[in-house]
């Protein structure tokens, strides 16, 4: 199961400069502040994607990296290693699409600061308890629990949009998320019954 998941943690880091590319045509957007012609043509139901995708996503790498310092368990920290690196490539990638980024290779790691902006009140709730929780059994448990809870809701995103698919590299990207969420939810799954 670990070599699937590095396999597929693979996959998505050398496709994200495929997906990030601009494959409009149009020059990319100025670095200013004013919104750019991309992020305005995107319809409400790719907005309403990306926004839902960062928000429970960045809820993941959060706790993901708070986890990192206290699991016990031994294939739940790599869980959380491994889905630290993807929440951020998946972040890289839909700001990218989001904001008509100029292709880049590398994939940058947001501050605790930056991923908490992107998270709703009971996410930011969420954060607050693990950090509160002690290490041990208990905050094992939690970990599963918030990361079940939050992969079950992104999968209903990424179903949600590929019912009515609007744009190639944010439709990749959701496929591809699918897939890995589905992998997700069962090694969650298997821990879960373990723990």
């Amino acid at each position: 199961m670990n070599r699937r998941l590095l396999l597929t943690s693979m996959a998505v880091m050398a496709a994200s400069p495929v997906l990030a590319q601009n494959n409009s045509g149009q020059a990319p957007a100025p670095a200013n502040n004013a919104p750019n012609a991309s992020q305005a043509n995107l319809s409400p139901a790719r907005e309403k994607h990306i926004k839902d995708t960062l928000t429970v996503g960045s809820l993941s790498l959060m706790l993901s990296r708070i986890a990192l310092t206290k699991v016990n368990f031994a294939r739940l920290k790599r869980f959380a290693e491994f889905e630290i690196a993807e929440q951020q490539i998946a972040a890289d990638i839909l700001q990218a699409i989001l904001t008509n980024a100029a292709p880049n290779g590398s994939i940058p790691a947001p501050s605790d600061a930056e991923v908490m902006q992107n998270l709703d009140e009971a996410g930011k709730a969420a954060v607050q308890k693990l950090r509160d929780t002690r290490a041990g059994t208990a905050f094992d448990r939690e970990y599963i629990r918030q990361e079940i809870e939050g992969h079950q809701k992104l999968l209903v995103i990424q179903e949600t949009f590929l019912k009515a698919p609007e744009n190639l590299d944010e439709t990749n990207f959701a496929k591809m998320a699918q897939t890995m969420i589905h992998e997700h939810l069962t090694l969650l799954g298997d821990m879960e019954k373990l723990g």
